[in-house]
């Protein structure tokens, strides 16, 4: 069965005609004689005939004639964007000096026979701060600090908390020097009489000051069993780790407070002792792009004259925030050029330059000529002869860089003192470059809105033009009486091994959320009020119980199972169309029946029940058969449970 082709234009030969006739009856009610006989009908019918030959043409038009349609109203495919990650640089031992891992370094993952590793480029210079631990001090809750360095150097034991400790109980640790972006080791020896917690959940939060206040630090390792045994703590500072005066100390501070236990875990009933501490830093963390660096890249000679065009070497340029320079060689040095979106307000001595990055064309301005017989020039033209290079841009992006974590293991730029490194978490926002299909979508909606977001589909596609790394966006009326809208963006969050998404990472970036409201506020309308954030995404878990066929393992029915709920609930790949959730869409029993019946190890779905839940505290609602979301919500799967049983 061949592909379906759509249709541009659906009139054919005789609606043609029909239409012809009815506009005479309209325009010229004393023309009467509408019979084939009449020479204006067959002069109707002679342009219907060739006008449907048009249409016919028209519905086999190329993709070569559609991409030079959508060039001449000023639209071009918009390129790929880079997906992100932080990367870890581990150090071999600890040193006493700083590590630098320049900018630009790049890391990969390992190269397989199915494709070629997927390179990473470092975006700044790390540098891994030495440091020690010289400060130890304790506060109760609402308490001020007391100084414990010298009873710990002596060998005394401290309790960390209150003989009972209650949250806001706090221990505070002093590094020698603030450590931004580190990896600090914190090895203590202990006095298992912290009783009463689960060594694996310690109700405790670690922060770091920042020079504003208290940043989270990610504990990447706890083998303490929250100040139960001896063992060591690693923290992954924030990048904005500062020095500080606590209790007349200075020293780069570091906090363990105690905090109400999440439901169902149980609080500390007396304090933990310690008898020993040292800190050391053992790496470092900086953000790290899909995407290869390319340098000084000479791009040929000008010919002095308007409208050149040169190819880069690699190409997509991938969309990012750095612009690009072009330098062009002069009698005094290279000399600077400037991108520019388009040279609709470039003058002649404008040093002005285009970028086509999905084709990596370069374009100077181009020369008019007037009405009144003169020549207008829309930028300066490079002198001929002079040599032309870009400073520096970025070639890759794509789908293919959200890699799992722990992916990113291969230093492509070995580093003096750095035995390893990785990614700790999926790298995400990498999105493909546009298809033209997507851009004859695109077109005729940007001729629409001209650039202005007037509804709510304005909103959508230029928040897209904006972060086209976005996985979804959305736009929402707070209500029917207010000018305020709510803009509403999912990142794009590759689901881990198993399909889940750690719900953390559905939380777009601060600065991706920032850019998108810049972009939207330069084009609203007066007394608009736009609002960007994510959406609010309703836990929900699935407890089903479900009968296996005949000679299907219980184990992997099982775990077909839950895949397939995880993929149905998927905000940004489920739904029952595969492309997403539709925002507000409630969560009914009976799709996930039909979701379950149709998995080939089913051989009966015998109870569906559903809970809405609660993401960050876990807590859970009455079971129900449907879980009704408001226009601005997404589901977000939260521990389905599947119960198989044999076939009888």
């Amino acid at each position: 069965m061949p592909l379906p082709v759509p249709n541009l234009d659906d009139r054919r030969f005789q609606d043609l005609v029909d239409e012809a006739k009815r506009m005479v009856q309209e325009r010229n009610p004393e023309w009467t004689d509408h019979n084939v006989s009449d020479p204006g009908v067959t002069l109707i019918e002679t342009f219907a005939f060739m006008t449907d030959q048009l249409i016919y043409r028209l519905n086999r038009m190329p993709d070569l004639h559609l991409l030079r349609f959508l060039d001449l109203i000023g639209v071009s495919l918009l390129p790929p964007t880079m997906a992100s990650a932080d990367v870890t640089f581990w150090l071999s031992a600890v040193q006493d000096e700083v590590v630098t891992v320049p900018g630009d370094s790049q890391v990969a993952t390992v190269a397989t026979e199915a494709g070629d590793p997927v390179v990473f480029t470092t975006q700044s210079a790390l540098r891994i701060e030495a440091s020690r631990l010289e400060r130890v001090m304790t506060a109760a809750a609402e308490g001020n600090p007391a100084e414990r360095s010298e009873d710990l150097k002596s060998g005394v034991p401290i309790p960390l908390f209150s003989n009972e400790p209650q949250p806001g109980d706090t221990v505070y640790f002093g590094l020698s020097n603030p450590v931004p972006g580190g990896a600090v080791l914190l090895r203590v020896e202990c006095e298992a009489e912290g009783v009463g917690v689960d060594p694996r959940y310690p109700p405790w939060e670690w922060t770091a000051w920042d020079g504003d206040g208290w940043a989270p630090c990610e504990v990447g390792k706890d083998s303490t069993g929250g100040f139960n045994r001896t063992g060591d703590v690693i923290l992954h500072l924030p990048a904005t780790h500062a020095a500080s005066v606590l209790g007349r100390q200075r020293a780069g501070w570091l906090r363990c407070k105690v905090v109400e236990p999440d439901l169902g875990q149980p609080p500390y009933r007396q304090s933990p002792k310690l008898t020993s501490a040292v800190a050391s830093t053992v790496g470092g963390t900086t953000r790290a792009v899909h995407a290869e660096v390319v340098k000084d890249e000479t791009l040929g000679l000008s010919e002095g004259v308007p409208g050149q065009r040169f190819l880069l070497a690699r190409r997509p340029v991938v969309a990012s925030d750095e612009p690009l320079v072009l330098e062009v060689a002069g009698g005094d040095g290279w000399q600077e050029w400037r991108e520019v979106p388009s040279f609709s307000e470039s003058g002649p001595e404008d040093l002005h330059f285009m970028v086509d990055r999905n084709s990596g064309e370069v374009v100077f301005g181009p020369v008019v000529r007037e009405a009144s017989g003169g020549l207008r020039f829309y930028g300066e033209v490079p002198p001929k002869g002079a040599p032309i290079r870009i400073r520096r841009y970025l070639t890759g992006g794509g789908r293919r860089g959200n890699v799992a974590r722990d992916s990113l293991t291969v230093q492509r730029n070995p580093v003096p003192f750095v035995s390893t490194v990785t990614n700790r978490r999926p790298a995400s926002g990498g999105v493909d470059g546009e298809s033209v299909k997507d851009a004859a979508v695109r077109g005729p909606l940007s001729l629409r809105t001209r650039y202005r977001a007037v509804t709510a589909e304005d909103h959508e596609l230029l928040a897209r033009e904006a972060a086209p790394e976005a996985a979804r966006v959305r736009c929402v009326p707070v209500s029917d009486e207010s000018a305020a809208v709510r803009v509403l963006v999912v990142p794009a969050v590759a689901p881990g091994d198993d399909g889940t998404i750690e719900f953390a990472h559905l939380k777009p970036s601060a600065d991706l959320l920032a850019r998108i409201a810049r972009y939207l506020d330069e084009r609203r309308c007066l007394g608009a009020r736009i609002s960007v954030e994510p959406p609010f995404y309703q836990g929900v878990t699935v407890v089903a119980s479900v009968v296996a066929r005949r000679r299907s393992t219980p184990e992997a029915v099982r775990e077909q199972a839950r895949e397939a709920l995880y993929a149905y609930l998927d905000p940004i790949y489920g739904g029952p169309d595969g492309d997403g959730w539709p925002f507000g869409r409630p969560v009914q029993a009976g799709d996930i029946y039909a979701v379950l019946q149709q998995l080939p190890g089913v051989d009966l779905v015998e109870d569906v029940r559903l809970f809405g839940a609660d993401p960050i505290t876990g807590q859970r609602g009455n079971p129900v058969q449907r879980l009704d979301l408001p226009g601005n919500a997404l589901p977000f799967s939260f521990g389905h449970q599947v119960r198989v049983t044999g076939s009888h």
